[in-house]
């Protein structure tokens, strides 16, 4: 898959877990993916807390899972 199968969502983060997991809920329809952190904004060290607001990249096969790859 290229990375123009992705699917970009705006979303805002509702929920953090361990291990760089977090929540998050679409602004536009209110739909809930589990999200992980991509690896730039991991070697950056960028925190993202509850309530930021991100792109996240997601699959077209699997719309629950994302992966952030941009914080707001």
């Amino acid at each position: 898959m290229s990375s123009e199968d992705l699917v970009k969502l705006r979303c805002i983060i509702i929920d953090a877990f361990p291990g760089a997991k977090f929540k998050a809920v679409v602004i536009d329809n209110g739909h809930t993916i589990n999200c992980v952190i991509s690896g730039k904004i991991r070697k950056n060290n960028i925190a993202i807390l509850k309530g930021d607001e991100v792109d996240v990249e997601v699959s077209p096969y699997d719309l629950s899972l994302g992966r952030i790859v941009y914080r707001y």
